[in-house]
């Protein structure tokens, strides 16, 4: 999978479950940002999303819930 799929993969998740718009949930969720792996050999990307208090966590649970099935990016 790559960044983007991931992205599309989280906005589609965030807007099945709590509404809103494709571009808010695009704007709270931000870039993925990619590391290699030989330094981060068990996950290679992470987050940092923004907004509202209620929306990082509901963001940073979705990501927490995918990097388990998603460790890897490409």
């Amino acid at each position: 999978m790559t960044s983007e799929g991931m992205i599309d993969l989280l906005v589609a998740r965030l807007l099945r479950d709590h509404g809103k718009s494709k571009h808010h949930w695009r704007k709270a969720i931000g870039p993925i940002r990619l590391y290699s792996r030989a330094t981060h050999p068990h996950c290679n990307w992470a987050a940092v999303p923004t907004g509202s208090i209620r929306d990082v966590a509901l963001i940073e649970d979705l990501l927490d819930d995918l990097r388990f099935t998603h460790p890897i990016l490409a």
